[in-house]
């Protein structure tokens, strides 16, 4: 069992009765307070988004696997949103299982994502991704496609439009990426697992809301 929290941008909570992680927890980006990383395992998207804790966290920023707790990540290079074809592959996406429960998560990279990254990543019961738009993530569309071709379960979207939020480009509304992925929705204060074989098979957004 475990349960995922929102705390704004790209910033998602997992956590298990014996370990706890944090994606991209640098929140001073957009006008929040950092998320604290103590005794929390600490998971990049890219390396502006870590806040380094001088060895008092375990640190995953990059391509590779790693078991710690009870997850275990895999991490592939990625291209992101704002860079061209031929640039360095700056980005990470990751696949994160807990138990028998896989986790993909996306951060602000470029819609073309490739055959060769879509097998690595494998199937997945739970998708996380930005839908902002706007030049800087994924927008509606994108993260639409995206979602299609990866086909998880559940879809949680982040990083989209939050009054208390002052991103550096403007996010655009998560409505419009509910209609364009066009499937259920359910809104939670926080999602708690369950069991993916009780999960009906047709793709539901969960949006969970931002603590």
């Amino acid at each position: 069992m475990f349960e995922i929290e929102y705390k704004g941008a790209n910033c998602i909570v997992i956590s298990t009765k014996k370990s706890k992680l944090v994606i991209d927890p640098k929140l001073s980006l957009v006008g929040l307070k950092d998320f604290s990383v103590k005794d929390y395992i600490e998971v990049v998207t890219e390396e502006r988004f870590a806040i380094y804790n001088s060895g008092e966290t375990v640190l995953i920023d990059g391509p590779g696997e790693y078991g710690v707790g009870d997850f275990d990540i895999k991490g592939l290079a990625a291209r992101r949103h704002i860079d061209g074809e031929n640039d360095f592959k700056l980005a990470t996406v990751y696949r994160i299982e807990v138990g028998d429960i896989r986790i993909g998560v996306l951060g602000n990279i470029h819609e073309d994502v490739t055959d060769e990254q879509l097998e690595a990543l494998g199937l997945l019961d739970i998708l996380i991704l930005p839908v902002g738009g706007n030049g800087y993530t994924l927008d509606a569309v994108g993260a639409a496609k995206l979602a299609r071709s990866i086909g998880p379960k559940l879809v949680v979207p982040v990083h989209y439009s939050d009054a208390a939020i002052k991103y550096e480009v403007p996010q655009n509304d998560l409505d419009l990426f509910i209609k364009e992925l066009d499937v259920d929705v359910e809104v939670v204060s926080k999602y708690k697992s369950k069991q993916m074989s009780t999960i009906q098979n047709n793709m539901t957004i969960i949006k969970i809301e931002r603590s």
